[in-house]
This record gives C-alpha cells, structure tokens and sequence, in this order.
C-alpha cells in the first residue's frame, strides 16, 4: 500500500487556500487521501481548486466527516501534530524519527492529523493518535503555516518507503483504532461504577491508560481479551 495507505486528515480546516494546495502537494509526493473534518471552509471553492492545480481529483474525493474517530476508522497507525508543548509523558517527536513508523505496517492504512491553523488539535483530539510530533523550527518564529507543515511531512514520508525486502514480512494483526476507542469507553465505564474513577478527573485518568496502551500496540485478540476481562467483571458485580 506503501504512501497511498497514508490519510492527511485536518481537522477543521479554515483556509481554502491551504486545502488546494495541501491537494497538491499530496499528489507530489503520491498521497491520495484526504480526509477533512468539520471543514471551515469549502473544498471545492474555485479558491481551492485554483491552488490544487492539477489535483483536483483528490479534492473532489476528499472525505468529509463530523469528527475525528470517523477520519480514523480502520487505521492502525495515527501521529497527531502538535507545537505546543504536552503535558503528559509520551515525547514529542521530530518527522524524519516518528514518520516511517506510519508505514511500517504494509497493507493497513495509517492517519497524520493536522489541526486548525490558528489552535491547532485540542488535547482530546490528541488522544486519539498514538505518537505525537512537531516540527522543529527556529525558536524566532515557531508557527508554520497548515500548507507548509503538510508539505514538509509529505516530502519526509516520501523518503521513509520502506524497502521490498521489509514490505515481504509478515505483519501482526494490530488491532484498529476504532476497537481501541470502544475498548476504552468499556474500560471508562466500569472504572467509574467500581469508584476508581471520578466524573470530574475521569477524562484526565483515562489520559495516562490511553498513553499506556498506545505504547503497547496491542493487536486485535489482545483487546478482545481484554474486552472479556471487563465483562467478567461487570457480570460478577451485577451477579455478586
């Protein structure tokens, strides 16, 4: 599948400009899609197709969607793009370290995220990635433009293609970013009926298993098993 597996997804992009020429440099580097959430904006404003030149076709099938667990159906893989500092303990990364881990898996489709242009992805939409990364840029001037950022990592993705030899192995069975996010709801919801956690730190709790498990790469019967434990337990309260 190699970089046509690979989703830019933005999250509520605001600039039609940026969309356009986000098309084009996708087609560059051989991306083909691209997800948009919520959109600001319209993607097939003559603006955008303007600056997509001759990429027009990846805008006019460009997937809109409401929210970012959508954008992130059935990808294994997901980074999530940041400049600002976290405050938790995965590390921020740079493109040329984090980016080849996107395609590691042949064959499953993996997400960069993009946030807005003017306050980029709010924590809980850094959640849902699995590693995070920020481009390193001169401490003078920090911010990069939307268009600028994705470039920079299409280009950067362009020289991770794995090698044929690397493609021939056999890949584990990782387990969906979707079949995390129930799993964690589930695990969320028995945690609070058993008072381990609290309504009101329940979202900050559920920050520190989320960064546990996306360091695990679980794969699919790992979380099914996990899954049984949880409705064990909540059968044997319910029976206790």
């Amino acid at each position: 599948m190699g970089l046509a597996g690979v989703r830019i997804v933005l999250v509520e992009p605001a600039g039609p400009l940026n969309v356009g020429a986000i098309a084009r440099v996708m087609k560059n580097f051989g991306l083909e899609h691209l997800l948009l959430v919520n959109p600001q904006c319209d993607p097939l404003s003559e603006e955008a197709m303007k600056m997509a030149v001759h990429a027009k076709e990846i805008l006019e099938s460009a997937i809109i969607v409401n929210t970012l667990p959508e954008a992130l159906q059935g990808c294994i893989r997901a980074i999530a793009t940041t400049g600002r500092d976290c405050n938790w303990d995965a590390p921020l990364e740079n493109p040329r370290t984090v980016l080849p881990w996107l395609l590691a898996e042949i064959g499953q489709p993996s997400a960069l995220i993009f946030g807005r242009e003017d306050r980029g992805l709010s924590n809980e939409e850094l959640n849902y990635a699995q590693r995070f990364m920020r481009i390193p840029t001169s401490p003078n001037y920090v911010s990069l433009n939307l268009a600028t950022a994705v470039s920079i990592c299409c280009y950067e993705l362009s020289q991770s293609i794995p090698q044929p030899e690397i493609a021939s192995m056999i890949k584990a069975d990782f387990a969906p970013l979707e079949l995390m996010e129930a799993y964690y709801q589930q695990l969320e919801s028995l945690l609070l009926e058993i008072g381990y956690l609290y309504p009101h730190t329940a979202n900050s709790r559920m920050e520190k298993f989320r960064q546990i498990y996306n360091r695990a790469h679980l794969q699919t019967q790992e979380v099914a098993l996990l899954r049984g434990i949880i409705r064990q337990v909540e059968w044997a309260i319910r029976n206790s």
